[in-house]
């Protein structure tokens, strides 16, 4: 079956954060507006996250991350649960510290990789930025793509 977008119009999402309170210009809409001009740029401070609420249970085979260079996380830890139930470690992802986009693939049992995300099946997906190589903890997401297939 062919990977498909998983966050719509239904997904809930929140973020730790917002730069200035400035949701207009930096909000977390702009991760999944698919516009190069638009970015959500969270405030300083360490652990900055995005969480994703879907409508419905689905399986996630891969992550796209477009960060602005000189703000971005080192680690990345992945949590997920079904609906009603507690968050738990998925994976930890190390991307780099680039404006490329970074593509993550389902690991499949080959253990840790630089970018992998172990395929799973959740409600809810929580993207922690560990540790931001921004002096002051600032994150900037242009873009944010989670693939795979709805259930």
């Amino acid at each position: 079956m062919p990977l498909e977008p998983l966050v719509c119009a239904d997904t809930t999402t929140r973020v730790s954060s917002v730069l200035n309170r400035d949701v207009k210009q930096f909000g977390k809409k702009h991760m999944f507006d698919t516009n190069e001009e638009t970015c959500w740029n969270s405030d300083q401070g360490t652990c900055q996250w995005v969480t994703l609420d879907f409508p419905r249970p689905v399986k996630v085979s891969q992550l796209h991350i477009q960060f602005q260079g000189g703000f971005s996380s080192r680690l990345c830890t992945l949590e997920g649960c079904r609906a009603g139930e507690e968050l738990v470690k998925i994976s930890e992802l190390y991307p780099q510290d680039s404006h490329a986009m970074q593509i993550s693939f389902a690991t499949s049992g080959l253990g840790p990789t630089p970018f992998g995300v172990e395929e799973t099946v959740l409600d809810k997906l929580k993207i922690t930025f560990e540790s931001s190589t921004d002096f002051f903890g600032r994150i900037v997401v242009y873009h944010l793509g989670v693939l795979g297939e709805r259930l």
